[in-house]
């Protein structure tokens, strides 16, 4: 069996990332993070379903499948969404500023596209936390031989809302204001469900396993 891991596409992906341009950048590789921490947790719940042994799991399994089929796509459409909005913003500050009309309707632009910006990495930080709640009960009960690929589903999901929370906030830097607030405020809810979450499964995991 010949497995192609890293065909045209997954290697196309790569290159766009490594090439000097602004996208796709860290939002858009958080959001494929995402993506395959979701991936092993299908995986993880397929292999749990697979056995009789593992009853008390195909509950959290079938669970997991439900939102991670859906979460994977979700993230690759997130990851394009980071981009499409850096661009957005990159497009506000090429705006001509002739004169002050110009230059005040730039500034709208730049501040709008700015919130966008800042806002579609919180989805993705967001989405970070909804994989890691979903996979607390697989945590506990799927199959023990597959869970390091747990573990690594979770670590996926901690490092995607690690960088999608550096990508908030650099935008947030940029602005002040009501909206500003309310993302900030958000982000720190999030970032702490998500460390709560990440801790628990973890220490699930290692006990399980016996680390």
């Amino acid at each position: 069996l010949e497995v192609n891991i890293m065909n045209d596409g997954y290697s196309k992906t790569l290159q766009d990332i490594a090439s000097s341009e602004p996208t796709p950048g860290g939002g858009s590789v958080a959001a494929m993070a995402l993506a395959h921490g979701h991936a092993l947790a299908v995986m993880v719940s397929r292999l749990t379903l697979s056995r009789e042994k593992w009853i008390d799991g195909h509950e959290a399994a079938r669970v997991v499948i439900a939102l991670s089929e859906e979460g994977m796509s979700d993230s690759m459409a997130m990851a394009e969404a980071d981009a499409a909005s850096f661009d957005m913003v990159m497009q506000a500050y090429r705006m001509p500023r002739n004169n002050d009309d110009e230059i005040a309707l730039r500034k709208t632009a730049i501040r709008m596209a700015t919130i966008g910006a800042a806002k579609s990495p919180l989805s993705i930080a967001r989405a970070s936390q909804v994989l890691l709640d979903s996979t607390l009960e697989l945590a506990k009960f799927g199959n023990s031989n597959a869970l390091t690929d747990l573990a690594a589903s979770a670590e996926l999901a901690r490092a995607s809302y690690i960088i999608a929370s550096m990508n908030v906030r650099i935008n947030l830097d940029s602005i002040d204001g009501d909206e500003s607030d309310v993302i900030s405020t958000e982000l720190s809810s999030i970032g702490d469900a998500v460390e709560g979450s990440y801790a628990e499964i973890s220490a699930i995991i290692k006990e399980r396993l016996g680390w």
